[in-house]
């Protein structure tokens, strides 16, 4: 039996350095109508529908006939907000797809579904790429992640993991850091339950959710790929993302 997908895209609209970014303009139509574009090209993916808390994104996305759910404005988190309509919606699985990254790859979404559809043991996936730049190994605002030889997440954190503690062992591994790519797939029942739980010791010191799912002793497939995420934090990085939308 073919199993649904809906790939929901949280749309909120506060922002502590870049208040309303989810709708500011970019190439002539709202920053996350081009996440959703992006998104309903997966090939793998059912449904996409965005949610959000705020009336003037449901305004901005009226002229582009996008599917705009609200939801409640106290959510905790985005993951919060996508059970929420995941619980609404009839679906198998759910991908939870970053609203301000207007350049997500598609194939990259197939990516990360696949490991759910081969495996109907596995809750939830994400993603990795190879670290190539050395000085965002020592960024806490990039999200490292190890893995085990299943290519299973083994943590996530802000910190440079692995630590090398001789040097000559990096001569031969040279390829160890990898950052963690923000893109999550769930089985509906398993997020439904996620959402439930109260946030974990790790959870709380790194400030990274999906601690919480391995704390509770559940798997995280991690997806190698090469798609670099490109999120829009700051009027910056939208002008930097809308030079690489003109030059393609």
């Amino acid at each position: 039996m073919k199993q649904t997908v809906l790939a929901v895209i949280p749309a909120r609209y506060a922002s502590t350095r870049f208040p309303g970014k989810i709708i500011a303009p970019l190439a002539g139509k709202p920053l996350v109508y081009h996440v959703y574009e992006r998104a309903r090209q997966a090939k793998l993916v059912s449904d996409v529908v965005i949610a959000t808390d705020d009336n003037k994104v449901v305004e901005a996305l009226r002229p582009f006939n996008a599917p705009v759910m609200m939801t409640r404005a106290d959510h905790a988190s985005g993951t919060d907000r996508i059970a929420e309509v995941a619980s609404a919606r009839p679906c198998d699985i759910v991908v939870n797809v970053q609203g301000d990254e207007p350049l997500i790859d598609p194939r990259t979404i197939d990516a990360v579904i696949e490991p759910l559809l081969a495996d109907p043991t596995l809750p939830m996936a994400t993603a990795k790429a190879l670290i190539t730049n050395p000085e965002m190994v020592h960024n806490p605002n990039v999200v490292k992640v190890v893995c085990d030889q299943k290519g299973r997440a083994l943590y996530f954190s802000r910190s440079p993991i692995p630590y090398i503690r001789d040097e000559s062992t990096r001569q031969k591994s040279p390829q160890c850091y990898f950052v963690h790519i923000g893109l999550y797939v769930y089985r509906k029942d398993f997020l439904l339950q996620y959402a439930q739980w109260k946030p974990t010791t790790l959870e709380e010191l790194e400030r990274l959710e999906q601690l919480r799912v391995l704390e509770h002793g559940y798997p995280i497939a991690v997806v190698e790929t090469q798609y670099q995420s490109v999120g829009v934090d700051t009027p910056e990085d939208l002008e930097r993302v809308s030079a690489l939308l003109a030059g393609k």
